[in-house]
């Protein structure tokens, strides 16, 4: 029976060793996508196995960043279900079983090799082929007893079949390796403990996860598991194969794969970085898909809508950090002023910006002021500098940017145009300042707002000035005029 029969099933099973890696959540988003499309169900688990990398930071990173992502799950960690425990590390005794099961099997065999043995016989035999040389295949009584009589703990190996495998990439179409070229695998430690050759596949049968959709450097591994899932199906184990999808590379600069150390590929960095979940998803998303040909901006909902795994690119994706931002960038244009205050306020809190609790004065000031910088910001963190000088007491406020003499000029004749005029709003300080500055001292607006811009914000791109100066207030406003005409 074909798994496209069954209701779907897929899964996230990351590793918890290090920060997750922005590939990692563009497959589990093509996962996430795929089932939704499908109505499926998607298993969270976790396969932590790897005791010395497997820290409790990197779990935790982990369900930070699908919780922030929005990547739901159905079954699985923190959710429960009738496949559990979730963890591999409490699986221990499911392995084990599975181990005995395929050990009493013909599919499997005894390996007293050491590496150095099987390297010394491939350089003896001048063989190019890497991995073992099935050198324990077939033992002799006396071969064994010897080996045993050596104190030699065998670990257990499956025995590969003759031939080819084939299947059909969900990806990228039907693919062949011949089996010679396969070697025979080893399925656990000399002490018995279970190794990912056997733990993946045999929670992806037991948890009964249809379609396998994972990075194509995983690719070269799928023949084995084939081979092995025939085996679990033989023994009872399994009852199908699922369906392998292999996803393109993420490439970074220099068109190398995207690793670990490059600082753009860590997916949590761009949350404390201030993009929205929307925005990097729908990058994500187009790392080897897209919506239409003309089209880059869109949903979660519309990529469910429309997700096909067979629309997805085999070829490598380069992850363009430009264009990440661009696509931040427009999804923060898609959201209220409200949605933007809301989404920005930790970041204005952990910038000192704002109170914690933020303060009825802070939530007022911060109501008028947001309106002025949304359309100018295009990542939650850009709030605190665009807005802390209208929040910063005035004794703690700093210029971040430089005035010469000329700007200190244009500043002065500011101090005694705004001086001048009766009412303090943003229609009286534009016209006072273009009469004084604009048609009086025949300045360019650039040269004449600019330097006011620095001496009451502190910088050179603040939100528009004249809103800005009214926020501020009167007497804040001349009072800064004053200090920077006298630096």
């Amino acid at each position: 029976m074909s798994t496209t029969d069954r209701p779907v099933r897929v899964r996230f099973c990351p590793s918890p060793t290090g920060s997750p890696h922005v590939g990692l959540a563009r497959t589990a988003l093509f996962n996430w996508a795929f089932a939704r499309h499908h109505g499926g169900t998607i298993v969270f688990r976790m396969e932590d196995t790897d005791r010395e990398r497997s820290t409790q930071e990197s779990y935790d990173a982990i369900l930070d960043l699908w919780r922030w992502l929005g990547l739901t799950w159905d079954e699985g960690i923190e959710v429960g279900g009738p496949h559990g425990p979730y963890k591999q590390s409490e699986r221990g005794d499911i392995y084990a079983d599975a181990l005995v099961r395929l050990r009493d099997s013909s599919y499997t065999y005894e390996c007293f090799c050491k590496n150095e043995e099987v390297d010394a016989r491939r350089k003896a035999a001048g063989s190019k082929m890497m991995g073992y040389d099935g050198f324990c295949r077939e033992l002799t009584p006396e071969q064994r007893a010897a080996f045993e009589a050596d104190g030699r703990a065998p670990v257990v190996r499956f025995r590969m079949p003759d031939g080819s495998i084939t299947w059909t990439d969900l990806v990228r179409g039907d693919i062949t390796f011949e089996t010679e070229n396969v070697p025979d695998y080893t399925l656990c430690r000399a002490n018995g403990d279970p190794l990912y050759t056997l733990v993946n596949p045999v929670d992806d049968a037991l948890m009964e996860i249809t379609h396998v959709l994972r990075g194509e450097d995983i690719l070269s591994s799928t023949p084995r598991q084939i081979a092995l899932y025939a085996a679990l199906v033989e023994l009872g184990i399994a009852k199908f194969t699922p369906e392998f999808g292999h996803l393109p590379y993420v490439m970074g600069q220099g068109n190398k794969k995207l690793s670990k150390r490059d600082p753009e590929a860590h997916a949590l960095a761009y949350r404390d970085q201030g993009f929205l979940p929307e925005g990097l998803l729908n990058y994500l998303a187009l790392l080897g898909w897209a919506i239409s040909g003309d089209r880059d901006i869109f949903s979660l909902e519309e990529m469910v809508e429309a997700f096909d795994i067979g629309d997805v690119n085999p070829n490598p994706a380069r992850f363009d950090l430009k264009k990440a931002d661009a696509i931040n960038a427009s999804h923060m244009r898609l959201l209220s002023i409200d949605d933007i205050t809301h989404r920005a306020l930790p970041f204005l809190k952990a910038a000192g910006v704002v109170s914690d609790p933020v303060s009825d004065a802070d939530a007022q000031l911060l109501e008028l002021a947001m309106p002025l910088v949304a359309e100018r910001i295009n990542k939650l963190t850009e709030a605190a500098p665009m807005l802390d000088f209208l929040f910063v007491a005035d004794a703690d406020f700093t210029r971040h940017d430089e005035l010469d003499a000329a700007g200190r000029d244009v500043v002065k004749a500011a101090y005694d145009a705004l001086s001048a005029i009766d009412g303090w709003s943003t229609a009286a300080i534009d016209e006072a300042l273009r009469a004084k500055l604009v048609d009086e001292l025949g300045l360019k607006p650039r040269h004449a707002f600019g330097p006011v811009r620095i001496a009451i914000s502190g910088r050179k791109i603040s939100p528009p000035l004249f809103e800005s100066l009214e926020l501020l207030g009167r007497d804040r406003s001349i009072a800064r005029l004053r200090d920077a005409m006298s630096d």
